[in-house]
């Protein structure tokens, strides 16, 4: 992929206060227009905390982050929030809304105080509505939506700035099979040379291989692997990040994704060395 990099990151560190030891240590990676990058590794391997470094919601203690060629300290709140699309793994909704007033939302950063909707407005609001397939239920109340529809609706809001770059947190925690690959599709979809540069964390290994261009995993805090799916989900590498045996095979197809690497869980091998043990859950 061409054209200057949307992310670029080099030698980034950040420790907590009181903390051992660092929860993100000598990361570096670039991300480039169009991709679809997805960031992995298991609980505790400061996935969350590298996507709060790259918002500059938290500062690094050391390295350094450009956001679509400028330094991530010299862009204003207001400035990113309207080139950058967030959807964050948890929220409230601290008083009554319309899945359609939520999706507005995401124009905010756009409309400024005190200025009412504009036709540009309602169209982008509009199309993201429809892209994320929430025209049956704009005005219902958030409440009334299930798990799915309501993640939808916050990744519309995302699309209503119409961002040049897309970060996620767990788009499809907790969700169904159909829910989950539906996200997942489209976030397909927006990415490309002409599309939005999607940038998301997750532990669903097999979608990612599936649907991302390229993955980072991460293992305490440290790059383990970066770069095309075949190359990061390797079964010595997997085992070794995760800490349980793997067997790593072929996605059958057809599709664009056949021959992705697909990562299934093996019995530990102290059951698969023990008959008795066949058909307990590990």
């Amino acid at each position: 992929m061409n054209g200057e990099a949307v992310f670029e990151v080099e030698g980034l560190g950040f420790r907590y206060g009181g903390a051992s030891r660092e929860a993100v240590s000598g990361v570096g990676f670039r991300v480039h227009p169009g991709e679809l990058f997805g960031i992995l590794g298991p609980n505790g391997s400061g996935k969350s905390t590298l996507l709060r470094l790259l918002l500059g919601i938290l500062p690094p203690r050391s390295g350094a982050v450009r956001v679509l060629g400028r330094p991530l300290a010299s862009w204003s709140r207001r400035e990113l929030a309207r080139r950058v699309g967030v959807v964050p793994q948890h929220e409230e909704v601290a008083f009554p809304l319309s899945v359609r007033e939520m999706v507005a939302m995401g124009r905010y950063p756009h409309l400024g105080p005190w200025r009412s909707e504009t036709s540009e407005d309602r169209e982008a609001i509009g199309r993201a509505l429809g892209r994320c397939d929430l025209e049956d239920v704009a005005g219902r109340p958030l409440s009334t939506l299930s798990g799915g529809e309501l993640q939808l609706a916050r990744l519309a809001r995302a699309l209503a700035q119409v961002p040049e770059l897309l970060v996620l947190d767990e788009p499809t925690a907790s969700l169904d099979l159909r829910h989950g690959m539906e996200i997942f599709g489209l976030l397909r979809d927006l990415a490309g040379p002409d599309g939005t540069t999607v940038v998301l964390v997750t532990h669903d290994l097999n979608a990612a291989s599936r649907f991302a261009d390229r993955l980072l995993l991460l293992e305490r805090g440290r790059p383990a692997a970066c770069g095309r799916p075949h190359q990061v989900l390797v079964r010595e590498t997997v085992e070794r990040v995760y800490g349980w045996p793997v067997r790593v095979t072929r996605h059958p197809g057809p599709g664009p994704d056949e021959g992705a690497p697909q990562v299934v869980p093996l019995a530990p091998a102290t059951q698969a060395a023990d008959p008795s043990a066949r058909g307990r859950q590990p």
